[in-house]
């Protein structure tokens, strides 16, 4: 009988315990997906910000995406360069609903559009107070390295990385590019044998800087380079899959074949990657002389690193760490380019008298000759246009920060839990800072330099802005400059009929369509 009471009263106790574990599990549930929603949805109300009301699990999203996809079903106006109602429709949507500073959800996360220099130049500032948002882990697998470390981990990277792209390092790298872009005109002299061709832009601007990433990341191991970065691509447009649904609960943890795929991808590339990372090595262990390319700098700068700091916790980087630095060389420096440069084309396809200022700058500095670093810094109109492009049509169409403390920011009190949207575009195109030509392309207003056209303030940002402003900033403006001036060098370029106007974001702000141009070969 005392056998069955402790029996009982045992499995009494693994009752109350089970219920007592579901009841949390539970409690922990309804406050992830509804109760902290709810608090931080107050207190954003209760100092006068305005949004939608909290939708459970996916916020905001579906109306995002139905949005996105009624603005995206068609090309814009040839003539416009209104951006801000086809790239963030829900956005604006949201600002003109519920006012300024409005809050957008996007899960179970509030995002608080901010527009304002000022504001802006305290969240870019503020790294500690407002780091990254985290990453889909499969979105990790494209771009992970210094974009997405914070605090220390980040100094360090920076540290080794900076090297590689100070200007006396890119001096050498100008070589590199002008061989990519002679033999992308080469290839257009032949397509063109009879004076004029019709060709799409895009495919062609998107290889000619997958080519120079190569050769300048891998120096003579460009070949096994541009088959990393053939990967890299797939591994793009996969990622951008990913991260529409990135904010359904549970979605990212699904076998599916997408995910399999950048699994599958994940593992070539890094195993092509260990191999040229062992032979950089090996040649460096054995006293041979370093080549000029990013990952000899870069693996150089790494064993400085080591050397300098053999006593301190955290010593160089690792194999892993060097594979996602190159990686990033990729993301950062190859989709952001091209996106550049065929919107520049495009721009300049239909503003023809900017096109012939930029040629007969070019003609004055160069003629026909073969470009050099120090005549590339005496392009002041080709810097002008390529800064208004980059108001106009930035590749990074807006950056996203959290809030992991309770923070100050102006007159706002950020609750933990929330994030902020820095739209990059809507800010750019901001009337109230850039005059009522907002949405006129006027390479003229940058004549006098980015600081005088801006009057000091932070609202052109295409590369960030503050402590983690792009380290590649000056690499990617100096290969742009190189491919635009060797092209006006050679031809003159108008849109061809079929040209659709239809900027879209995949991963950058890419032409939906293409873009469709025809070509003329200049008279020697």
């Amino acid at each position: 009988m005392e056998g069955s009471w402790s029996t009982s009263r045992s499995a009494s106790g693994c009752i109350v315990l089970i219920v007592l574990f579901a009841l949390t599990c539970a409690w922990r549930v309804l406050n992830l997906l509804w109760l902290r929603p709810k608090r931080l949805e107050r207190l954003l109300r209760d100092q006068g910000l305005q949004g939608n009301s909290y939708s459970l699990f996916n916020g905001d999203l579906k109306q995002i995406m139905k949005m996105q996809k009624e603005v995206t079903s068609k090309p814009m106006k040839l003539s416009s360069h209104d951006l801000v109602p086809r790239v963030f429709s829900y956005h604006q949507h949201s600002v003109i609903k519920h006012g300024k500073n409005p809050f957008i959800w996007f899960g179970r996360k509030p995002r608080v559009i901010i527009t304002e220099p000022e504001l802006i130049k305290d969240v870019l500032n503020k790294t500690q107070a407002f780091p990254k948002p985290d990453t889909n882990p499969l979105v990790k697998l494209l771009a992970s390295g210094l974009i997405n470390y914070e605090g220390e981990k980040w100094h360090k990277h920076r540290r080794i990385v900076s090297p590689a792209f100070n200007l006396e390092k890119l001096k050498n790298m100008v070589p590199i590019f002008f061989n990519s872009c002679n033999d992308l005109i080469i290839k257009w002299e032949e397509m063109s044998s009879e004076g004029s061709c019709e060709i799409d832009l895009w495919p062609f601007l998107q290889n000619l800087t997958c080519d120079i990433i190569a050769r300048a990341a891998f120096g003579s191991s460009s070949e096994e380079g541009r088959r990393i970065f053939q990967l890299l691509k797939e591994q793009a447009g996969l990622a951008a899959q990913v991260m529409m649904k990135d904010y359904i609960p549970g979605w990212r943890f699904l076998p599916t074949p997408t995910r399999r795929r950048m699994k599958e991808i994940d593992r070539e590339i890094k195993a092509s990657l260990t191999n040229l990372i062992n032979n950089k090595e090996n040649a460096l262990k054995v006293g041979e002389t370093a080549g000029n390319d990013l990952l000899c700098l870069l693996l150089e700068s790494n064993h400085k690193e080591i050397e300098e700091r053999a006593n301190s916790k955290t010593i160089g980087m690792s194999l892993e760490e060097v594979i996602d630095e190159c990686k990033l060389f990729y993301a950062a420096g190859q989709e952001t380019t091209s996106s550049l440069l065929v919107w520049t084309m495009v721009m300049l396809s239909m503003h023809p008298d900017w096109q012939a200022r930029a040629r007969e700058e070019v003609l004055q500095v160069f003629g026909k000759q073969k470009p050099n670093f120090l005549g590339l810094s005496h392009l002041k109109i080709v810097t002008m246009i390529l800064n208004e492009v980059l108001r106009l049509y930035s590749p990074v169409i807006g950056l996203d920060r959290n809030v992991h403390e309770d923070v100050k920011l102006g007159n706002l009190s950020l609750p933990a839990g929330v994030q902020v949207s820095l739209p990059t575009i809507m800010v750019h195109h901001n009337p109230e800072l850039w005059g009522d030509d907002a949405h006129n392309f006027n390479p003229e207003r940058f004549s006098e330099g980015v600081l005088k056209a801006t009057n000091g303030r932070v609202s052109f940002f295409p590369f960030g802005w503050g402590p983690r402003v792009c380290i590649g900033q000056n690499f990617s403006m100096l290969e742009a400059k190189m491919a635009l001036l060797v092209i006006l060098q050679h031809f003159s370029f108008e849109l061809s009929p079929v040209y659709a106007h239809a900027p879209v974001t995949v991963i950058t702000l890419q032409p939906q369509y293409g873009a469709h141009v025809i070509l003329r070969k200049l008279q020697v």
